[in-house]
């Protein structure tokens, strides 16, 4: 027998920029990282349809923006239009649709393509990209709270199947990240809000001082701060990367999934509200959850369960959707315990999920009891009809 062991180390690096007004006349952030490349870069751009519904100059921005740099960029025909939210994941033809287009425009390796918008078309796109040829070469710009300071800012890509979030996709590095603040001045109150969970899923995790930064910032941050807000985005992007970096595991060989906190709910309710919820409204809901199931453990001081839910409160996000109290009705058990297992299996090998130990540092556990869950959506629900009778008492 003759055992040859192959070992490839490949580096990965890409720039994540912080910017305002990118298509700006006079804004050189995407010439300064095309200019990486030897003379002009042949460049795809997609925009998601939410997008220009805000920003109906857009597409013509960016065309003018290219234009007068020719030496750096050609662009592959007029920005082209794609659907965005959940349902774009939500459609593999879409996929298919996007690969027929990079064929037709004769996209190679050296390609460069650009997807502008949120994180569900960011998705997508970016796994068509990935596959296209084995990989285009995918510049990223965010335009939503929750693309830009976590999903946005990752390796990752890929779309829902058969009623399973990123069921399809692939671990891809961009070529580089572009956040524009301004685009998030015309988000709508949910999206602007939604965000938010992701930087207290993060902060309670790995960093209490960004907690309490959350905590002070949260009426700023209600009230739609853009300077606060950018803040909030960079600093959780930041940390985002930083776990990537140096957490070990940049495309999740193992079972833990440690900045997965409060998603395996999430995912779940996500699919039982039909996308009611969006996905930072579903992780502020696990998040909640999660966080009482933490202080049940004995991990959490249950004051820092309250705490941090009130700051979440303050934000603006809300704890609580019917989704989370429906039954199976064939046995009666809340229907959202049944994603513990498909977070398992979608991880694969042992149920591992990541909870607070504290503010600012964590624990692996291998085992939820369902009582404890039910427990949680209880104290959830009692605590959601609570404020509902206090907001009709200020009424």
């Amino acid at each position: 027998m003759v055992r040859y062991r192959q070992q490839i180390d490949v580096p990965f690096s890409y720039e994540v920029v912080f910017t305002r007004d990118l298509f700006g006349p006079h804004n050189e952030t995407l010439a300064e990282t095309l200019r990486r490349e030897s003379g002009p870069v042949r460049m795809l751009v997609f925009i998601d349809q939410g997008v220009l519904t805000r920003w109906p100059d857009l597409s013509s921005r960016i065309s003018q923006w290219c234009d007068a740099r020719p030496a750096v960029v050609r662009l592959v025909g007029a920005p082209m239009t794609v659907p965005g939210g959940e349902a774009v994941k939500n459609d593999l033809t879409f996929v298919q649709r996007l690969t027929h287009q990079f064929q037709r425009c004769e996209m190679d390796r050296h390609a460069f393509v650009m997807a502008v918008g949120g994180g569900a078309a960011l998705d997508a796109i970016g796994l068509a990209a990935a596959v296209f040829h084995r990989g285009l070469r995918l510049i990223r710009v965010p335009t939503t709270v929750l693309s830009q300071d976590d999903s946005g800012v990752g390796v990752k890509n890929g779309v829902n199947f058969d009623g399973m979030k990123n069921m399809i996709g692939t671990f891809a590095p961009p070529y580089a990240v572009l956040n524009d603040a301004l685009f998030l001045t015309t988000l709508e109150p949910r999206d602007w809000i939604g965000g938010l969970s992701e930087a207290f899923k993060v902060a309670v995790l790995k960093d209490a001082d960004f907690f309490r930064e959350l905590e002070s910032s949260a009426e700023a941050l209600a009230a739609r701060d853009l300077d606060a807000m950018a803040r909030v985005v960079e600093r959780c992007a930041i940390l985002h990367l930083e776990h990537i970096r140096q957490g070990g595991d940049p495309f999740e060989f193992g079972s833990a999934r440690p900045l997965d906190f409060g998603h395996w709910s999430a995912h779940k309710l996500e699919t039982l509200s039909n996308h009611e919820l969006r996905h930072g409204e579903a992780v502020a809901i696990g998040i909640a959850l999660d966080l009482f199931i933490a202080a049940r453990m004995g991990l959490l001081a249950f004051e820092d369960c309250e705490r941090v839910c009130a700051a979440m409160e303050r934000c603006g996000l809300l704890l609580w959707h019917p989704s989370l109290v429906r039954r199976s009705s064939a046995s009666g058990a809340l229907a959202v315990v049944a994603g513990l297992e498909e977070f398992r299996q979608h991880l694969g090998g042992r149920l591992t999920v990541t909870l607070p130990e504290g503010l600012g540092r964590k624990r692996e556990v291998h085992a939820i009891p369902v009582e404890t869950v039910e427990a949680g959506v209880a104290w959830l629900t009692a605590r959601h009809a609570a404020r509902q009778k206090a907001a009709r008492k200020v009424v």
